[in-house]
């Protein structure tokens, strides 16, 4: 019998990441050393796990692929408004509009419908499509209030090659976590010495 591929686990949340759902999103692809990647949202089975554990999906919402699809798409444009913002550049317009489009498409009330037999009545979307789209509007507004907020500013991608992580910069740490910052300073120390030789 074939053992289960356990999955490595990742770095611990960047700074930032618990109180910004949307830097989270951003961080849920992670490059590592050897160009390895985890994927935290890569199956619909983790991306249910993912949204359960952020309170933004029950256990059992039935998460498949078109739905773990969005919510990669949605990290993707996150990522690039992130990326603009700290190094300073012009954003997509792509992105912006994917946020908020994600924004926008919840409603606030169940829809109006219209059945030919029964008459008018009122109802939500599909149960998992509603969960979907409640978390991508709340990951979204959430991207939104950060890149408006006052925490902009502190908006910084990981320091440490070959990292693809941001965080919320603290002091002078311009790091995502122990690791990186050890590796970087090893990197740094390594580059000395054999400039120096």
């Amino acid at each position: 019998m074939m053992e289960p591929a356990i999955e490595p686990p990742g770095p611990p949340p960047a700074q930032g990441e618990e109180e910004h759902l949307s830097l989270a999103l951003a961080n849920s692809a992670i490059a590592l050393p050897g160009g390895h990647t985890i994927d935290l949202l890569g199956t619909p089975a983790q991306t249910n796990r993912w949204l359960t554990e952020r309170g933004l999906a029950p256990v059992d919402a039935g998460m498949r692929e078109m739905c773990a699809a969005q919510l990669r798409s949605l990290r993707e444009q996150i990522r690039s408004l992130f990326a603009s913002r700290a190094e300073g550049l012009p954003a997509l317009p792509a992105a912006i509009t994917a946020i908020n489009d994600a924004m926008t498409r919840v409603p606030t009330a169940p829809l109006l419908r219209w059945d030919d037999k029964t008459g008018p009545y009122r109802t939500a979307p599909h149960p998992t499509t509603a969960i979907v789209d409640h978390a991508l509007a709340a990951l979204a507004a959430d991207a939104a209030d950060l890149l408006t907020g006052p925490a902009a500013d502190r908006l910084t991608a990981c320091g440490s090659t070959p990292c693809n992580r941001y965080l919320l910069r603290h002091g002078r740490r311009h790091w995502c976590s122990t690791r990186c910052g050890d590796r970087a300073r090893a990197a740094r120390a390594y580059a000395r010495r054999t400039n120096s030789v």
